[in-house]
C-alpha cells in the first residue's frame, strides 16, 4: 500500500537565469577585486543568499551615497535608473551592472515608447526596486497601476498612444485582469512586443496551478519581500491549495500546519537556492512526508552571460 504522506514538488522552482547571474556576479567580484565589494540594495530578495554573500564580503547598501569613492559596487537583479548610474560615475565608482537582462529589456521598452510620446501604464507594485527603475527610465511618461483596482484612476493625454508594460515577477492572472480592466476604458491600449513577465516566473507559477488543488497546503521557500515568492502563495490558494505558507527557512514551518494533511505541495522563488528546499524535504521526511513526487512539465535551458564589465576584467586577470 502507497505511503499516504506525499510531497508534491515543483520543478521549475527556484533560481532563475537572472538570479544565478546577479550572485555570481557578486562572487566574481570578491574573488576579482577582493572584499569589500559594495551592492546597492539586496542583490536579490532572500535573507540567506543575502547573509552567504555578506559573509564572503559583500557590504548591502541603500544608496551609492554609502559607497566609499572609488569603490566597487554592484547594481542588483531589480534594475535602477539612469541617474543611479549618474551618481555612480560622479562618485568615481567601479559599477558593475547585475540588472536581470529581462528587466533591462522592460526598460529600452519604456525609453522607446518614450521616445515616441506614449503613455506608458507600469503595472507592478509600488515602491518594488524593479518598478522604481523602471519608472526611472521615463519619469514624464509612466503611471504605475498596481493591480486591477487601480484602473479607474489612470489618466491619459491621447487614447491612440497608450501602452501597458509590467513589472516581471507578477502574477499573470492578476495582470492580464488589469489589462483587461485597462482595455475596456482604453480600447486602443497596446501590448508590449513580448511578454513582460519573465518565463521564470510563467513556469513557477504555472506548476503550482497544476499542482495546487491535489495539495492540503503549499509551502513555498521564499523571503516576504520576494514578489515572485509572495504570488506563488497566492496562486496556489487561488487554484485550490487548501492553505499556503511562505518561509524562508524549514524551522519556520509550524506543526499545525501538517495537521491531518497528507499531501504537501513544495516549490521556491526565484531568488531561492535549492539547499533551502532540500532542507524542507528533510524536515518533511522526519515527519512522515518521504514519499517525494517531482512535476516538470516545462524545463529551462536559459543562461545569461556575466556583466560585460566584469567579463573584460576577468579576462584581462586571465580569469575568464
Amino acid at each position: 500500500m502507497a505511503d499516504p504522506k506525499r510531497v508534491l514538488l515543483a520543478k521549475p522552482r527556484g533560481y532563475c537565469a537572472g538570479v544565478d547571474r546577479a550572485v555570481v556576479t557578486v562572487e566574481k567580484a570578491l574573488e576579482l577585486y577582493g572584499a569589500p565589494v559594495y551592492v546597492r540594495k539586496e542583490i536579490v530578495h532572500n535573507r540567506h543568499v543575502v547573509d552567504t554573500l555578506a559573509a564572503k564580503g559583500a557590504v548591502f547598501v541603500e544608496e551609492n551615497e554609502e559607497v566609499p569613492h572609488g569603490s566597487v559596487v554592484v547594481f542588483s537583479a531589480h534594475g535602477v535608473a539612469p541617474e543611479v548610474h549618474d551618481q555612480a560615475a560622479e562618485r568615481g565608482l567601479k559599477a558593475i551592472d547585475a540588472t536581470c537582462p529581462l528587466v533591462t529589456k522592460v526598460h529600452k521598452e519604456a525609453r522607446r515608447y518614450a521616445e515616441e510620446d506614449y503613455d506608458i501604464l507600469l503595472i507592478g507594485h509600488e515602491g518594488h526596486e524593479e518598478v522604481i527603475g523602471t519608472s526611472g527610465e521615463a519619469p514624464e511618461h509612466i503611471q504605475l497601476v498596481d493591480g486591477p483596482d487601480s484602473v479607474d484612476g489612470v489618466t491619459i493625454r491621447d487614447p491612440e498612444k497608450v501602452v501597458w508594460l509590467s513589472q516581471t515577477t507578477l502574477s499573470v492572472d492578476e495582470t492580464m485582469e488589469t489589462v483587461d480592466r485597462l482595455r475596456k476604458r482604453l480600447p486602443m491600449l497596446q501590448s508590449p512586443p513580448s511578454d513582460d513577465i519573465c518565463y521564470a516566473t510563467q513556469n513557477r507559477q504555472q506548476v503550482v496551478k497544476d499542482i495546487a488543488a491535489d495539495c492540503d497546503v503549499m509551502l513555498v521557500v521564499g523571503s516576504k519581500n520576494s514578489s515572485n515568492s509572495v504570488r506563488l502563495v497566492e496562486v496556489a490558494v487561488q487554484h485550490g491549495a487548501r492553505s499556503g505558507h511562505l518561509i524562508d527557512f524549514a524551522h519556520e514551518i509550524e506543526e499545525s500546519w501538517l495537521e491531518g494533511a497528507s499531501t504537501v505541495g513544495l516549490s521556491s522563488g526565484a531568488s531561492v537556492p535549492d539547499n533551502l528546499v532540500q532542507d524542507v524535504l528533510a524536515h518533511l521526511a522526519q515527519r512522515g512526508f518521504a514519499n517525494v513526487e517531482e512535476f516538470e512539465p516545462v524545463t529551462e535551458k536559459i543562461t545569461f552571460q556575466l556583466p560585460r564589465e566584469l567579463v573584460t576584467d576577468l579576462r584581462a586577470a586571465g580569469r575568464s
